[in-house]
């Protein structure tokens, strides 16, 4: 492989994340977005229109000519698209969750180390500007104690494979355990719409101390991405929308005779890079390919680990 040329890559699966990764790749220096693919041929053309991206008919024929690919297929298919993209390709991308359940999840990262295979999970908020951020005052904090993470969306038509906790929770569970460590102990309590679950409520204790409650809906009627962490030094609220951070201290405690006291607090709001998100994934996950890994970017371990995690959480609700 060459080490300054742009990677050979494709694309498996064009809904609504794939069609992000079509144009993200699209404009990227460092990547040669060989084809696209997708069991609704049709379908494909018309979105990919005057790209120039071809669309493939013969998948093991369009991997052959690859070096890498992306594969943002529905989850229940993940597991036959990694096995099938190894016999061609050392470089893959999935999008999460690794698989639909956390036997195939464990069994694809048997299948991953194995085989030796560069492999990128997407759990995109790692590669939030805001997030970053967020890691590097948590980890100067004296103490933090206790970190809140709320995401809810409406019910979207698209997702009718998977529940809420591996649809949406399992990113805020992947940040908990990228800034708190690993989990002692998991409760949890979910409300179900119809099969599957709608609302989740876990609590996470972490093996240094922390704590992380993740909150996690797609029957609430509004869109949020918060974080929030309690610190013995600090409070630190996040928002991941409008990547924004706002740090409050308590400066003083003051007491004069015969009056209550008084308290001042600081305020600062802290800069983030208005960086997208999709773009810093996929760069990193290029660089991978050309043997230069980026700190932090989440391997098929991290994408056990949430599934684990997410497992625990579905038991706790569900018994």
């Amino acid at each position: 492989m060459n080490a300054t040329a742009p990677v050979r890559i494709g694309i498996i699966g064009l809904g609504r994340m794939g069609q992000n990764h079509l144009r993200i790749l699209s404009l990227l220096a460092g990547a040669d977005l060989r084809f696209v693919y997708d069991l609704d041929a049709d379908n494909a053309r018309r979105i990919v229109g005057s790209t120039g991206v071809a669309v493939a008919t013969d998948i093991e024929q369009a991997l052959s000519e690859v070096e890498a690919v992306v594969i943002a297929s529905p989850t229940t298919t993940h597991q036959a698209y990694i096995e099938l993209a190894a016999q061609h390709v050392s470089n893959i991308f999935v999008e999460k969750p690794v698989t639909d359940r956390l036997e195939t999840s464990l069994a694809m990262r048997d299948f991953v180390e194995s085989r030796g295979l560069n492999f990128q999970v997407g759990l995109i908020e790692r590669f939030n500007p805001a997030v970053d951020q967020m890691k590097k005052l948590l980890d100067r904090s004296e103490q933090v104690v206790s970190v809140d993470f709320v995401r809810t969306n409406k019910l979207s038509a698209r997702i009718t494979d998977v529940d809420v906790v591996t649809d949406l929770m399992i990113h805020d569970i992947d940040l908990a355990l990228y800034l708190n460590g690993p989990t002692v102990a998991v409760s949890a309590h979910g409300v179900a719409e119809g099969p599957m679950i709608d609302y989740a409520a876990a609590l996470l204790t972490h093996a240094n101390g922390r704590f992380s409650r993740i909150q996690a809906s797609r029957i609430t009627d509004k869109k949020m991405r918060s974080i929030q962490a309690t610190c013995k030094d600090m409070f630190v609220d996040c928002e991941l929308l409008r990547k924004e951070i706002t740090l409050s201290r308590q400066s003083e405690v003051e007491q004069r005779p015969g009056e209550p006291y008084r308290i001042t607090a600081l305020e600062e709001k802290i800069e983030v890079q208005p960086r997208e998100a999709l773009q810093l994934e996929l760069q990193a996950f290029l660089g991978s390919c050309r043997g230069n890994p980026a700190p932090g970017a989440p391997g098929v371990r991290e994408g056990v680990d949430a599934m684990i995690v997410c497992d625990q959480i579905l038991k706790a609700i569900l018994g």
